[in-house]
């Protein structure tokens, strides 16, 4: 459009496509395309409406692109001073994150933008606005979530590390007429857990809940060989689940010269009537190796029973706890069907 935008030679514009082609910057290249379009003769409200962008914007990138040619297009953020967020703020920040405002003196023990800007500015002299620092942990990739309780082994480091390094042994030298497996239980509640989701600005879910709660529960064994989980129900959480479970896996692995379990301490684990299992003629097949107190991170089952609340207990809407273990067990098939978690690492 006349005035808009000075008359551009065949030349000039064809130096000004080439430029906008080799451009990495897509504020750059936007700024290029409202020249180019001005100088085609586009009305500013049109290649504002095309390129979605105000109409402001359009006349002062012209403007400039006029008094000053093309330097005029470059980010004029460039003269601000020295860029605030840097590689060294950044390590600065990954190592705030990793902690706890407690050890820099806050009463409070999780962080907030506020609480991280200024506890950045005392450490680096460097201040910066809330939406920034959102920006910065965007960076850095971190995210909000919800820390996980852990409690202290009561045994030494030494012996701890000990008990871990046979069991790593143990699976790297199994010999191939032996079966190894990772055995825990796990609970299963017709009140639904709660979790995070997806939900519109003004609007919050819910969650329809039977009211009365009712629980069964699982024994499962995860073999790292194949990514199958064997599994069984009952509706009492005691040893008589981990005998069915010895008794299924028995029958599962029937050409296995020995079957290693790997379990935790819970007591339902080493009671009396689980050791007449274990002496029994069949039995001694089976032995039972168990992990370090409070260790359920090398216990590999435990990921799967996270998957398994994350695809079918939380937030479920079921009213009976037919239901809902009927979609337990169809997960589970499904997963072994698809041989999920395949080769688990140790």
């Amino acid at each position: 459009m006349e005035g808009i935008v000075s008359r551009l030679s065949r030349r000039d514009k064809r130096k000004l496509v080439q430029h906008m082609r080799r451009c990495q910057n897509g504020q750059m290249r936007i700024r290029y395309l409202i020249v180019l379009s001005c100088a085609e003769g586009t009305p500013p409200s049109e290649v504002a409406k095309q390129l979605k962008v105000s109409r402001s914007t359009v006349y002062r990138v012209a403007e400039r692109f006029n008094e000053f040619g093309e330097t005029g297009l470059a980010d004029r953020r460039e003269d601000n001073g020295e860029r605030k967020i840097d590689e060294e703020f950044l390590s600065s920040l990954i190592k705030l994150v990793g902690s706890s405002p407690q050890q820099f003196g806050w009463p409070r023990p999780t962080w907030t933008r506020e609480l991280l800007v200024v506890t950045m500015a005392r450490l680096t002299g460097v201040s910066i606005h809330p939406s920034t620092m959102s920006k910065a942990l965007q960076h850095i990739g971190a995210r909000r979530g919800r820390p996980k309780p852990t409690v202290n082994c009561p045994w030494s480091k030494a012996a701890k590390n000990r008990r871990l390094r046979a069991l790593r042994t143990l699976k790297a030298t199994l010999p191939s007429n032996e079966v190894l497996v990772y055995e825990d239980e796990v609970d299963i509640h017709l009140n639904p857990k709660i979790g995070l989701d997806w939900m519109l600005p003004g609007q919050q879910k819910t969650v329809l809940t039977p009211g009365k709660n009712k629980k069964r529960y699982l024994a499962g064994a995860l073999n790292p060989r194949t990514g199958k989980v064997t599994w069984v129900e009952a509706d009492r959480k005691d040893s008589l689940l981990l005998i069915d479970m010895l008794w299924t896996l028995l029958e599962t692995y029937p050409r296995a010269k020995k079957i290693h379990i790997i379990l935790d301490n819970y007591c339902i684990h080493s009671t009396k009537m689980v050791q007449l299992t274990l002496n029994s003629p069949k039995g001694k097949r089976l032995k039972l190796h168990f992990l370090p107190p409070y260790c359920p991170d090398h216990n590999r089952i435990e990921r799967t029973w996270l998957d398994l609340h994350a695809n079918v207990t939380r937030n479920h809407t079921h009213q009976t706890m037919d239901q809902l273990i009927e979609d337990v067990r169809k997960y589970l098939t499904n997963r072994n069907r698809k041989k999920q978690h395949y080769n688990v690492a140790a």
